[in-house]
């Protein structure tokens, strides 16, 4: 059933926004800096607009930006803070974080309300565009309930599960993500192939095939979980 909503959002105009703030403008805001709406929803009186890499060339314009250059420690964190914190006062919303806390913002459960994300076979969020590969770099709060666009199908739904085996330890089959195997392996001879290239299980996903992400993001976020 299509999720759609329609209101007036209050907000005044300038020269990025339009009246209505459409989802559709913002979408093309976030894009122009390498960013994409990764899911929209209704929170208490504001839509929560989560926004995640958008691809090809995130990489890219992360790499040639001055948090990457400047050596200084969490510069995607960074980069995300500045570039969506610039978003958030073009909409005059609200920019939110998950590493804001504690408490933690609840970016695992607005995910999942988004319509646009669902635990995978492996209990990883998995996304319709960007599957095992979904990240969000943070949110906006936008004052007032904006339209919420149709539901879209769950990528799971018919998949041959390639995720389940993929894993050369098994490290996901379990009930819970046993963190300790999946270092064990990091730092064993058949290492280069996940630290270089990515989370196998990640990697799996037909939908994350198709996302465009280069291994390079992929070993930085690897070295960042597993320095040694």
């Amino acid at each position: 059933m299509a999720r759609r909503q329609s209101i007036k959002t209050g907000l005044e105009p300038d020269a990025a926004v339009s009246p209505e703030m459409t989802l559709e403008r913002l979408a093309r805001n976030a894009r122009a800096v390498q960013l994409d709406v990764f899911g929209v929803l209704h929170d208490g009186p504001d839509t929560v607009v989560l926004l995640g890499p958008y691809e090809p060339g995130f990489w890219t314009t992360f790499t040639a930006s001055p948090e990457y250059a400047d050596q200084v420690a969490d510069p995607m964190d960074r980069w995300s803070k500045r570039t969506i914190g610039d978003l958030a006062n073009r909409w005059r919303g609200t920019a939110v974080f998950p590493s804001d806390g504690p408490p933690y913002p609840p970016f695992f459960d607005w995910a999942l309300r988004s319509g646009r994300a669902w635990q995978s076979p492996v209990a990883l969020l998995v996304h319709d565009t960007a599957g095992l590969w979904v990240s969000y770099r943070g949110a906006v709060r936008v004052p007032g309930h904006l339209t919420l666009p149709d539901a879209v199908a769950r990528p799971c739904d018919g998949c041959a599960a390639p995720c389940r085996t993929a894993c050369p330890v098994d490290a996901l089959g379990a009930a819970d993500y046993e963190v300790s195997a999946c270092i064990t392996h990091l730092n064993g001879p058949d290492s280069v192939d996940c630290m270089g290239e990515g989370c196998a299980v990640r990697r799996s996903c037909p939908v994350s095939r198709s996302y465009g992400r280069l291994a390079a993001q992929s070993a930085f976020h690897m070295k960042a979980f597993n320095p040694t």
